[in-house]
């Protein structure tokens, strides 16, 4: 396993990626990010980055229209994994790297997309210092992360990180010419087993569990920030 010079571990898909796989297919049941994402900047004909791709799990929906798209991630195991899903696709590639130091020319991208990835707000300015060099002008930059101050999953991500405080996140983005649109989405599982999977890596052990004990079922009411920022 190689990690890319500056990767920063993640809790969950590194050392758990088919189970992040389960929770890529709950996110978001209704659709309701991609539409948001479209009526900001839609990416058909442009080139998007997909930063932070991980397994690749989003590389196909962006190549369905996009006339390039380019996968970046720090972890190898992780972006072998998103090259042989989408070999077949002859507009993607995928590179390792980090957000702090992307393989990626000047002014270069039109869209880049980074969704539960480095970006959550303060400390991860190196990496935004590397979008104002990538991206072109008038392009669009999306960062989806958790509202940590709403929702079911909102209260559970607000207890284990009680050091991500959501007015001091919303500060930074807005601070440096990010728009925010708040959206719920949800999590819907196949099965209570998945959902059980699932929390187990998102969450410390003893906050897990506690989830777990306390919740019924495998559907839970779940609300993110899109953030967005045309350069």
């Amino acid at each position: 396993m190689s990690i890319a010079d500056g990767g920063i571990p993640s809790p969950n898909i590194w050392h758990h990626p088919q189970t992040y796989e389960i929770e890529n297919r709950a996110v978001d049941p209704h659709g309701v990010i991609e539409p948001a994402m479209r009526a900001i900047r839609d990416w058909a004909g442009a080139t998007v980055l997909d930063l932070g791709c991980g397994t690749g799990f989003h590389l196909p929906m962006f190549a369905r229209t996009a006339s390039h798209v380019i996968g970046v991630e720090p972890h190898g195991t992780l972006a072998a994994a998103a090259r042989r899903r989408t070999r077949q696709l002859d507009n993607v590639e995928v590179k390792q790297g980090t957000a702090q130091q992307l393989p990626i020319p000047d002014a270069s991208i039109d869209v880049m997309h980074a969704r539960w990835a480095y970006f959550f707000g303060p400390g991860s300015e190196p990496g935004l210092a590397e979008l104002d060099r990538v991206m072109r002008h008038g392009g669009t930059a999306f960062v989806i992360d958790n509202d940590g101050s709403r929702s079911t999953f909102g209260r559970w991500f607000s207890a284990a990180y009680p050091m991500i405080k959501p007015a001091e996140v919303e500060r930074f983005w807005t601070s440096r010419g990010w728009q925010r649109t708040p959206l719920d989405m949800g999590w819907r599982f196949e099965n209570r087993a998945d959902f059980e999977a699932v929390v187990r890596i998102e969450f410390q052990p003893q906050i897990a569990e506690r989830i777990i004990a306390s919740y019924p079922g495998h559907a839970v009411d779940y609300a993110i920030n899109l953030w967005s920022r045309t350069y």
